[in-house]
């Protein structure tokens, strides 16, 4: 039951599957949208073109504009990180291809049709910063936004005030919790993440047993659901480490709410 699939381009800067072949295979085999992320950080000016013109052959039209991880962060020693464009550039790239044209004015000789996406850190220290730099991706032409996971009620509704005066979609990324090591593992080490005391203590408290911890995590995020769903326009579903099961019951419960709200 869900609109769409994200495809992370090397996330962590560590080498996965082309997303590119995944999306045409979930594509052509599922039947669902695929929503590919595209990272300044690997390819060249010559290989961004090239890569989005695949896509686009490919039928593949939603696009997620994104810096990318460092090379450090990986353990491929040796590998550089490119970053002839940033993810402002980026966006304004991709919206050349959709005017028919290549970054050095020549024509593509027909239009793309990409919808592009662009990454919110609701969590940065300063949220204003966040929101002006957001304003310029989508003066640059981003179409619609994907935030980092939250796990604040009162975050969400902080961003909404903050970013009310924009008229593009924003998804409200949630990632359910695994564990308490995984909770304090996101809150202290992974840049972009951070967790609330009482988050952080429920998860502690339901500690006991694998179950138990996907009991209150399901809970947790069936209440950061209810919260984006009266703010925002919808829900972006991070998987952790393929647990892929809390994802299936939190989309049950957002069609539960839809029926029930019909009804």
């Amino acid at each position: 039951g869900v609109d769409a699939i994200t495809l992370a381009d090397n996330s962590l800067a560590s080498p996965r599957i082309c997303n590119a072949s995944i999306a045409s295979i979930i594509k052509r085999e599922i039947g669902i949208t695929p929503l590919v992320h595209i990272a300044c950080r690997d390819r060249n000016l010559i290989g961004l073109q090239s890569h989005l013109m695949g896509l686009h052959t490919s039928g593949i039209h939603e696009i997620l504009a994104i810096t990318g991880d460092p090379s450090k962060l990986g353990d491929f020693p040796g590998a550089t990180s490119v970053f002839d464009v940033n993810s402002f550039q980026l966006v304004q790239l991709i919206q050349q291809f959709n005017k028919g044209m290549l970054t050095s004015g020549r024509t593509l000789k027909q239009s793309t049709s990409f919808n592009i996406a662009v990454a919110c850190n609701p969590n940065a220290n300063r949220l204003e910063i966040e929101v002006k730099r957001l304003e310029k991706k989508i003066a640059n032409g981003a179409n619609y936004v994907l935030t980092q996971p939250i796990y604040s009620n009162e975050k969400i509704i902080e961003l909404k005030e903050a970013t009310k005066h924009l008229d593009v979609p924003i998804y409200i990324g949630i990632m359910p919790l695994t564990s308490t090591q995984n909770a304090e593992f996101l809150h202290n080490e992974v840049p972009g993440i951070k967790l609330t005391d009482e988050v952080r203590e429920r998860m502690r408290a339901a500690s006991g047993s694998r179950e138990e911890s996907a009991a209150e995590s399901i809970q947790i995020s069936k209440e950061l659901v209810d919260t984006a769903l009266e703010h925002f326009n919808g829900i972006y579903f991070i998987t952790p480490f393929l647990r892929y099961e809390l994802i299936v019951a939190l989309v049950d419960y957002i069609h539960q709410k839809e029926e029930e709200a019909s009804r």
